[in-house]
């Protein structure tokens, strides 16, 4: 890699490193909410919604679309990220 483009490397990886600090605020803010949300449940089995799921995964597609993102990347982030919460839920739900 020439001297220029290692500039540039670097350059951009300063900028994800801040967008990742603002992801990391944002994943705090989304775990708070995660948090209110597992209180109102009374059962573990309430846990898992697969239609809001479903749901929520054809918006992502549909916004990725028109934002001009592919839906592959979107898709597979959401669905880590759904599933990493209903592990989170569960194992929050435990130690009600």
């Amino acid at each position: 890699m020439s001297p220029k483009n290692k500039k540039k490397l670097n350059i951009l990886r300063i900028k994800l490193d801040k967008l990742d600090n603002k992801l990391i605020d944002i994943i705090k803010i989304r775990t708070n909410l995660v948090n209110e949300v597992v209180k109102l449940k009374e059962y573990k089995n309430e846990i898992v919604d697969k239609k809001r799921i479903s749901l929520i995964l054809k918006k992502i597609k549909k916004k990725s679309i028109s934002k001009k993102i592919d839906p592959k990347i979107t898709n597979r982030i959401w669905k880590n990220m759904i599933w990493s919460y209903i592990d989170y839920e569960r194992r929050v739900f435990k130690k009600k």
